[in-house]
């Protein structure tokens, strides 16, 4: 028999309450199908919370909440953890208590399940996409599938970076190269900067020993002066005697040396524009 829509008029009557009851619903019945049939499903970490003095990652699968002990996120330490909160995470469901409206899962299960899939699929020389999952000055870590990869500040792109959380933000999709696969470690080895064309070698002969171009400062170190001359080409210069100069400046560089090989520009800085 078909369900009878009957359309009347209700004092007090608010259809969010309604919409709120089968959202509930269906929220539960993701639930009971990945425990059922052993499948991932994905859902931010919203909160940490300690159960039988353990810490546990809290997730919400629309209004249902779950509990991910902290042996089964693959967080190595609390701080580690709370780095994690706010992101989507993927996870098992391990068993649920439907009167208690919680569940519990694994992430490291979920990403086993995941790591075996990719490692059958991927090959070197494969583009791929990461997800970042955390960026420092110097390292970007990211996620292609159950497998974290690690991304050196020099394998992002051609040219002097100052600081990669400048460039890269967790969330973003990188697309990178597989350079290398160790199925036994479960280890992959990604760059961005190999899908990229290499700027060098179309711009070496435009900078020449003894000629002056006009740059960025994109970088200073203890050791010299970093100057971006064009996208992923910078030269390095020394210090000025009397004077200072600070990321974002424009200046004048005379050329001393260039080394095409080691993709290397050697400059004097002769004025601060």
């Amino acid at each position: 028999m078909a369900e009878n829509n009957v359309q009347v008029l209700i004092e007090g009557f608010d259809p969010s309450k309604v919409e709120a009851v089968n959202n509930f619903d269906k929220d539960w019945k993701e639930v009971y199908g990945a425990h059922q049939n052993n499948s991932i499903i994905q859902a931010p970490i919203v909160g940490i919370e300690k159960l039988l003095d353990k810490p546990c990652a809290v997730v919400s699968v629309g209004n249902i909440r779950g509990y991910i002990p902290m042996e089964f996120t693959g967080a190595a330490n609390l701080r580690h953890l709370r780095a994690m909160t706010g992101q989507s995470v993927a996870f098992k469901v391990l068993n649920y208590d439907r009167e208690a409206e919680v569940f519990t899962g694994s992430r490291t299960a979920a990403l086993d399940h995941m790591a075996a899939i990719t490692l059958r699929k991927i090959e070197v020389g494969d583009e791929i996409i990461a997800v970042v999952r955390s960026v420092s000055p110097s390292l970007v870590r990211a996620d292609i599938g159950g497998i974290e990869v690690k991304i050196p500040l020099e394998e992002i792109r051609y040219g002097w970076i100052d600081d990669l959380t400048e460039e890269v933000k967790q969330g973003d999709h990188l697309k990178v190269k597989v350079l290398e696969i160790n199925k036994e470690e479960k280890t992959v080895t990604v760059s961005a900067k190999a899908l990229q064309d290499n700027p060098w070698l179309r711009s070496i002969g435009r900078y020449t020993s003894g000629n002056e171009y006009v740059g960025t400062v994109s970088g200073v170190r203890e050791y010299g002066v970093f100057i971006n001359l064009e996208a992923g080409v910078d030269s390095l210069a020394r210090h000025l005697k009397f004077q200072n100069v600070k990321k974002g400046d424009r200046v004048l560089v005379r050329v001393l040396e260039t080394d095409a090989q080691k993709e290397q520009i050697r400059a004097r800085i002769t004025r601060v524009l």
